[in-house]
Formats: C-alpha cells, sequence, structure tokens
C-alpha cells in the first residue's frame, strides 16, 4: 500500500477523537438550556469524554499485541459508531455523559493503534515525517470541526453533529476493511492475560525515560484540554462571540498547533529532539503566564485573548509529537501497542483532570481556564526531572 494512502487512512482513524471534541464544543451553552444542566454538568460531559480514553489505550495495546492491530480497529470503530448513535437521541445529559464515555473509549483506538502501526511500518529514524504528516492529515479535524459544528448547529440543530459522527463512524469501518492490511506479523504477537498485561505496564512505569517523555506530553497535552474545557463558556458567553463564529477562533488556534508540528519535522534535520522539546516547554511556561496574566486584567478584550492563547498552544506543537517519538521509539515490536496505550492513558487521564478542573472552578471570565494551562505548562520541564542523569 502506497505510504500516502496509509498516512491519510490513520490519519482518518486518529482524526475520530478531534472531531468528536472540538465539533461539539459550541454547542455547550445550548446542550446546558436544552437539558436544563448546570455549566459543570455539560463541561463533565467534556470530561467523561477525555476519561475514556485515558481508559480505551488501556484495552487497545494487550489486545493488538497479541491479536494484531485489525481486530481491536473493529471493535473500537464499531463502538465509536453505536455510542454516536446514543450521543445523537440520548434524552438526558446524564444519559449524554454515560454515552460520550463509551464513544471516547471507540474513538481513541484510531490514535493508539494508528500509532503502532506506525512502528510496525517504519524505523525509528523515519517516524517523524510519518508522525509529522499525521499531524497534517490529522490536523485540519480541530481546525474544521468547530466551524462545521457551528453550522450544523445553526441550520439542523446541535444533535445533527452527532449524526454526522455516526456516519464517520462507519466510514472509517469500510476504510478499515477494504483498503487497510495488518501491519502486525504473526510472529510477533504476544498473546496476554491479564497478569502479563499489568507485568508489561509495570515494567513501563518503572522505566524512567518512559515516564519522563510520557509525562511531559501528558502535562503539555493538559493545557490543550484545560482550553478546550473552558473555551465555548470564555469565548461564546463571556466574550460573546456568535456559536457560528467560534469555529473560526478556535480553528485558528488549533491551526498554531498544526503549524508548529510541521515547523518542528522541520528543525528536527539540525537539532536534537529532546532539546527542541526542552525549549518549547520553558516557552509554554512564559507564555502561559501571559496569558494568565492576559485573563487576569481582560486586556484587550477577545483580541487580546486570542493573541496570548495563539504562541502558548503552538508550543505543544513542538512536545507533543516529540515526546510520542522519544517514548515510542525503545518500544518497537511485541511492546509497541502497550508502550502505545499506557503513554495514550496517561495523556488522557491527565487532560480529563484538567478539563474538571476548569469545569469546578468555572467563573464568568477567562483567568481559571489561563490558571489550568499555567499550572500544567510548570509541570513539564518538572517531568523531565524522572530521566537518567546521563539523558539531561
Amino acid at each position: 500500500m502506497p505510504p500516502r494512502l496509509i498516512v491519510i487512512i490513520l490519519g482518518t482513524f486518529t482524526a475520530l477523537a478531534p472531531l468528536s471534541i472540538d465539533m461539539y464544543l459550541p454547542a455547550l451553552p445550548l446542550m446546558q438550556t436544552d437539558f436544563a444542566a448546570t455549566a459543570t454538568q455539560v463541561q463533565i460531559t467534556l470530561a467523561a469524554f477525555l476519561a475514556g480514553f485515558a481508559l480505551g489505550p488501556g484495552l487497545y495495546g494487550p489486545l493488538s499485541d497479541g491479536w494484531g492491530r485489525k481486530v481491536p480497529l473493529y471493535g473500537g470503530l464499531g463502538l465509536f459508531t453505536l455510542a454516536s448513535a446514543a450521543c445523537l437521541v440520548a434524552p438526558s445529559v446524564e444519559m449524554f455523559t454515560v454515552a460520550r464515555f463509551f464513544q471516547a473509549i471507540g474513538a481513541c483506538a484510531g490514535g493508539v493503534l494508528g500509532r503502532a502501526v506506525v512502528r510496525d511500518l517504519y524505523p525509528p529514524q523515519m517516524t517523524h515525517q510519518v508522525y509529522a504528516s499525521l499531524m497534517l492529515v490529522m490536523g485540519a479535524a480541530p481546525i474544521i470541526a468547530p466551524i462545521a459544528g457551528g453550522l450544523l448547529i445553526k441550520l439542523f440543530g446541535w444533535r445533527s453533529i452527532f449524526a454526522v459522527l455516526t456516519v464517520a463512524g462507519l466510514a472509517c469501518l469500510l476504510l478499515l476493511h477494504f483498503w487497510l492490511r495488518e501491519s502486525h506479523p504473526r510472529h510477533l504477537r504476544r498473546r496476554v492475560n491479564l497478569w502479563s498485561a499489568a507485568l508489561a505496564y509495570g515494567r513501563l512505569l518503572s522505566d524512567r525515560p518512559f515516564m519522563a517523555y510520557a509525562l511531559a506530553g501528558s502535562v503539555g497535552m493538559a493545557g490543550l484540554f484545560g482550553y478546550i474545557s473552558g473555551a465555548p463558556y470564555v469565548l461564546i458567553q463571556y466574550h460573546g462571540v456568535p456559536t457560528d463564529h467560534f469555529g473560526w477562533i478556535f480553528g485558528l488556534n488549533a491551526f498554531g498547533f498544526i503549524l508548529a508540528g510541521q515547523i518542528n519535522g522541520r528543525v528536527l534535520h539540525k537539532f536534537d529532539r529532546h532539546k527542541v522539546m526542552v525549549v518549547a516547554q520553558w516557552a509554554q511556561v512564559v507564555l502561559s503566564l501571559i496569558l494568565a496574566v492576559v485573563a487576569a486584567t481582560d486586556f484587550g478584550g477577545v483580541v487580546g485573548l486570542s493573541a496570548a492563547l495563539f504562541p502558548a498552544i503552538a508550543c505543544m506543537g513542538f512536545i507533543v509529537p516529540n515526546s510520542a517519538i522519544l517514548v515510542m521509539a525503545p518500544h518497537g515490536g511485541a511492546m509497541a501497542g502497550t508502550a502505545s496505550a499506557l503513554m495514550g492513558t496517561l495523556q488522557f487521564a491527565i487532560g480529563a483532570g484538567a478539563s474538571a478542573l476548569v469545569g469546578m472552578v468555572h467563573a464568568h471570565s477567562a483567568l481559571p481556564m489561563a490558571a489550568v494551562m499555567a499550572a500544567f505548562a510548570a509541570l513539564g520541564p518538572l517531568s523531565l526531572r524522572l530521566l537518567p542523569k546521563r539523558m539531561l
């Protein structure tokens, strides 16, 4: 299969998660009214999605190492499709939250197994190019999704978003069945039971380089999820941005993230990956503190806030792909799926905590969102203290 086609297919699978998150963001204030729910209850639907995304990788990693990549992908994409349909018809915010949890467990199959497929097919020195291409393909999702979501809400109501996601899940199942071949050869498969899976995860948890880089990527992503959770209320309710305009602001910041990811792929020809990530971490700390000051003073209104958000979020385009590659490089073959799964679990468990924290301290200002982003940015450089001294 042509490499470009593989990237497009894996990028499509991986894009289900950002589509599921970002398309419905403009609908959060409307859902609060329709479900007669509080702002915290509606924001918890996002935290539930991230919690499901944290749980799912732990299931797919050992399964994919033992049964190949396609069988778990069938299960994950099928669950995503059914759960999206359940979100479409959910009668209450509680039922909707449960459906979102299972939708996330299905959606994370694409990202977890996509990383494992890349590691199956390409040597470590080529993976950064493939990950950069994947980011470009899937990066269209957070740019287009909130804009498309806003238009769907305006034309057909917020439930139409989940009709589109149901159809997207079915389309991915067809792509998987007819176009993607199995990448994990039988002689490398290692069937695991609960005990052996626990031992495999235990080895990774005690691996200091693995944990240092996995946590570095996780706390970097946590700031992004804090922004995603708070942005609809900050922009739509506090700053009065129209629902169908929200996506343009959100998409601009997503574009910064993707642009940084592409620049990252180019600068790695000249600079060490670890050093690039460290510089980006400290830049994120400084820029997040500036963002917090802007949010606290309301300097420049929505324009000032957007200008401060853009570079703070763009830093993650250097942190996230580099941490993923540094995590996965030593763990190929039989351990690729398990390593990818644990990394995904850490990312989204910490992200769910950041999202829930923004919801709990919800206020009619951008400060809670900005404060959470700054706090998690500060944890980035600290996470690398776990590295052995020879690697610092």
